[in-house]
């Protein structure tokens, strides 16, 4: 029987970044795929002459070499950040709201955001500069936090981070507000809530404001070759550390001894492999839904405690006219009933209506990335129930040409845009897509969903206690720092230094 120090089941952001940290520290990894490619959502598909990219919009955190951002020195640690070339965009969004009249294009960049918020207010710039003002004082507390392994000094807390404390229960809408801002500003800060997949009653405003804070001042990024750039970057690292990675093999069964301590998992195929620790990037509710025959307790109750998040739904258009032709000129447009998050939230429990979506056009960050003369585009929405379970069968595919077919008029209508005319290729994802493709729990593309009583903050205070099966440990999408890119990428290191912190009692 083989046996490994530490097996990580699936390929994804979490469980590449978890096994380049375990390799790292000269012990045994094995990463099992089902897939025959890494990433997961991470990825890229080809269709006709169009390589589409699979899930990234854009990526926060990376900031530049000479001032890195909190994911750029992740990725150095791991030994990637040499492998990708980003492509540093120079917008954030075009925001369109059609209650609001919105119609306006929001910069990346400290002092242009200030200034951006001035055209939308006379004192927009005094609102924002306050806004960053605060934000940066909460990522640095979160920082501190960090570094003080949930043990830091009461006094240290409260002298430097005085208002970190005093907003930390708050959620996005209760904060704005207490501080009192003019709607637009509101509106125009709130702009990113979907990134994050809850409404402002439900997500904490820390998390909201550490997030937005990285995308205003270091700004963002997207990988040259997409986001699959980023999976066979970790790919390569792990056999440069000489971990394994086994694509094709679909872990069926996570072995347990007579004490309900993991002693080994089981693959489709039948073979067996030893282990004392898992990390799964996976959802736990495949975890102790299908891979565990001793299911605590515990891990039930919290599964099903826990809420799904957003189920994705994206349609992905090879143009056959390039996007200066059609008027196209960002990369991200925002398009939104109204700026009412919570009422656009509701509106996403049914099928009808599409009540917020983000589209980019990848042409205008990389003008490279389909032939010349074609642009690339894709428009994506989320549904907050399980809505799609109830399409019949024979109604799947009207259904979603319907709705796929109101995102693009909704598009044109709002920026006045044609675009349908100029379609040559088009590909469909709804959350059956999903579901069928990456395992994924009714079609989630954000994991759990954060609540108040379940959001980041809460999520890493009770990490260890959350812990269900001595030798198992959840990373990615699912795990402590909740769904993103960054996130997964961070959740990953962070289990596997727990991991590795258990290998070294047991040696002790």
């Amino acid at each position: 029987m083989e046996s490994y120090d530490v097996v990580v089941i699936g390929a994804g952001n979490g469980g590449l970044a978890a096994a380049c940290k375990i390799l790292s520290e000269n012990r045994s990894c094995l990463v099992c795929e089902k897939h025959n490619i890494p990433g997961g959502f991470a990825t890229s598909f080809v269709r006709g002459r169009f390589e589409f990219e699979a899930s990234l919009h854009e990526f926060n955190g990376i900031g530049t070499p000479e001032e890195p951002g909190s994911s750029r020195i992740l990725f150095e640690e791991l030994g990637v950040a040499d492998k990708i070339e980003w492509i540093h965009l120079k917008d954030a969004y075009h925001l369109i709201s059609e209650k609001e009249g919105y119609d306006f294009v929001m910069p990346f960049g400290e002092e242009a955001f200030i200034e951006a918020n001035k055209k939308l207010h006379p004192e927009g710039d005094k609102y924002a500069r306050d806004f960053l003002t605060l934000a940066k004082q909460i990522r640095e507390a979160m920082e501190y936090l960090s570094a003080s392994k949930g043990r830091p000094d009461p006094q240290v807390m409260m002298e430097k981070y005085p208002d970190y404390l005093a907003c930390s229960s708050y959620s996005v809408n209760e904060a704005f507000e207490a501080l009192g801002y003019p709607k637009i500003i509101v509106d125009n800060l709130n702009t990113y809530w979907c990134y994050l997949g809850a409404d402002g009653n439900n997500l904490s405003f820390l998390h909201y404001a550490n997030m937005i804070y990285s995308y205003f001042v270091k700004g963002a990024v997207i990988p040259k070759y997409r986001s699959h750039e980023l999976s066979l970057a970790f790919e390569q690292r792990i056999h440069e550390l000489g971990g394994d990675i086994w694509f094709n093999s679909e872990v069926t069964k996570i072995l347990t001894d007579d004490d309900g301590r993991v002693c080994g998992i089981e693959l489709k195929d039948g073979r067996t492999i030893k282990t004392r620790h898992v990390i799964a990037d996976i959802s736990p509710h495949v975890v102790y839904g299908k891979l565990l025959d001793k299911v605590p307790a515990k891990a039930r109750k919290l599964t099903n405690f826990r809420k799904l998040g957003g189920r994705g739904f994206t349609v992905y258009l090879g143009l056959n006219r390039s996007a200066e032709e059609l008027g196209l000129h960002d990369h991200n447009y925002f398009i939104y009933d109204t700026c009412d998050n919570v009422a656009q939230y509701e509106s996403m429990k049914t099928i009808g209506n599409t009540a917020a979506q983000a589209t980019v056009c990848l042409n205008n960050a990389d003008p490279d990335c389909s032939p010349k003369g074609t642009c690339i585009m894709y428009m994506t929405t989320l549904f907050m129930d399980d809505v799609w379970s109830e399409v019949k069968e024979e109604d799947y595919f009207k259904t979603k040409n319907l709705v796929a077919e109101k995102m693009i008029e909704r598009f044109e209508k709002a920026t006045g845009t044609k675009i349908k005319d100029a379609i040559e290729e088009i590909a469909i994802a709804t959350p059956v897509t999903y579901a069928r493709y990456c395992g994924q729990p009714q079609g989630t593309v954000y994991g759990y969903e954060s609540q108040y009583y379940d959001g980041l903050m809460n999520r890493i205070q009770m990490v260890e206690e959350d812990r269900c099966v001595e030798g198992l440990r959840i990373g990615g999408g699912y795990g402590e720092r909740l769904l993103g890119y960054p996130s997964s990428y961070k959740s990953g290191v962070n289990e596997a230094k727990r991991t590795l912190a258990d290998l070294g009692k047991e040696a002790a």
